[in-house]
């Protein structure tokens, strides 16, 4: 206690408290989630102004108190000032941002989490990406993180791990073409290629995640599953979802009307 440590972070979000000062929620290497106080941070001379925004990755020099840190100083080396210029790219980030906030603890080895969310918004920042792939694969990956991820490696009634036929989010994952008969409410049959896509999002080391591309077919499929999975097992009302979950649907909307001359 009484002094100065150095923490490899994310911010995560920011609050602001009186006049002048901020609260921000960092994700760090070093004690997963971890709440500052950055004082003068609002004032428009600060050079703590930009360091403590959304986004902002680097090195945190902070004041440990007996009850909380205090940011003396930061080392940002990426502000993902692409996001700032793509507002549905910001909202995907928003949205990883929350959901990293809502899985990681204190004290608490998060070094996965901060390397998945870290290649995440890089991967949001590329153009050659399809964010709602990216979408898909950071929401796979974090529930494998965190130990909730569906089974999509063997059926989950007889354990069988070929002929995998269907998905069953009431189960919690695949279902062999023999116990799919006695399940009414499980998935049509799925190609190959989504099967394939999900264990392969589940294993990868998370550095190599973002190496591939879907078909439209698959990346519907894939949504698909992932939204009926989290209705069950995550359903926790995150605000920036359904920002975003509407800002696709515009999106969406308009790349159609585009495609029809419309």
């Amino acid at each position: 206690m009484g002094q100065n440590v150095e923490m490899t972070a994310i911010v995560l979000n920011v609050m602001p408290v009186g006049e002048n000062d901020k609260r921000i929620t960092l994700l760090t290497r070093e004690q997963g989630k971890v709440t500052a106080f950055a004082k003068g941070a609002r004032r428009p001379n600060s050079p703590l102004l930009a360091a403590t925004n959304p986004f902002s990755f680097g090195v945190f020099e902070m004041y440990e108190g007996r009850s909380s840190y205090t940011v003396v100083k930061a080392s940002v080396s990426n502000y993902f000032r692409e996001l700032s210029a793509d507002y549905l790219a910001a909202c995907y980030g928003f949205y990883f941002l929350e959901t990293a906030d809502y899985y990681c603890q204190e004290n608490n080895d998060e070094r996965e989490m901060l390397r998945l969310l870290y290649q995440s918004l890089r991967a949001l920042a590329k153009e050659s990406l399809d964010n709602r792939l990216v979408r898909v694969c950071f929401e796979l990956k974090a529930m494998a993180v965190n130990g909730e991820a569906p089974n999509v490696f063997a059926c989950v009634k007889c354990g069988k791990k070929d002929a995998l036929y269907a998905f069953s989010a009431r189960r919690g994952g695949m279902l062999c073409v023999e116990c799919v008969k006695e399940e009414p409410d499980a998935g049509k049959n799925l190609e190959d290629s989504v099967v394939y896509t999900m264990q392969y999002i589940i294993s990868a080391a998370i550095e190599k995640l973002y190496t591939f591309a879907v078909s439209p077919s698959v990346l519907t499929t894939l949504k698909k599953i992932l939204r009926e999975y989290r209705m069950i097992y995550h359903p926790h009302p995150f605000q920036s979802l359904k920002i975003l979950e509407e800002m696709e649907r515009e999106s969406e909307k308009a790349a159609r009307d585009c495609q029809s001359g419309t």
